[in-house]
């Protein structure tokens, strides 16, 4: 059937490095393999064509020499967010909203994460 491609990741990774190296630049590049990062249920096709485009946008500003920023999407536009921007302050969830409760209900993590492990922890143990 179809080719099946090795890791773009680690080819992007050592064609870096020989770059910098061909033009005697020393740099430190790091690859972390994201499947290693990436915890979570397995994706929905509405899921997988949103991470596909936002992958697309990432790669169209890195190849028109776009830095220290991330893609975002807004108002049904994908977007370029400075990352001090982007960083600049948390964004709040209500735990008791419907958001939570979804992310709850799809990755099966318990409602109350206050179990006898947690209330050791904090020293609250009851007797």
């Amino acid at each position: 059937g179809n080719i099946r491609f090795g890791d773009i990741g680690v080819f992007l990774r050592d064609e870096i490095k020989a770059y910098f190296k061909r033009e005697g630049m020393e740099i430190q590049l790091k690859y972390i393999d994201p499947s290693y990062i990436i915890r979570s249920v397995p994706a929905n096709p509405k899921d997988s064509v949103f991470c596909l485009l936002l992958g697309h946008n990432a790669v169209h500003a890195g190849m028109a020499g776009r830095t220290n920023m991330v893609v975002g999407y807004w108002d049904s536009e994908y977007t370029h967010v400075p990352i001090p921007l982007a960083v600049s302050r948390r964004k709040r969830i209500d735990s008791a909203g419907r958001f939570w409760s979804s992310v709850l209900e799809s990755t099966g993590q318990p409602r109350d994460l206050a179990g006898p492990l947690n209330s050791c922890a904090a020293g609250t143990e009851k007797s």
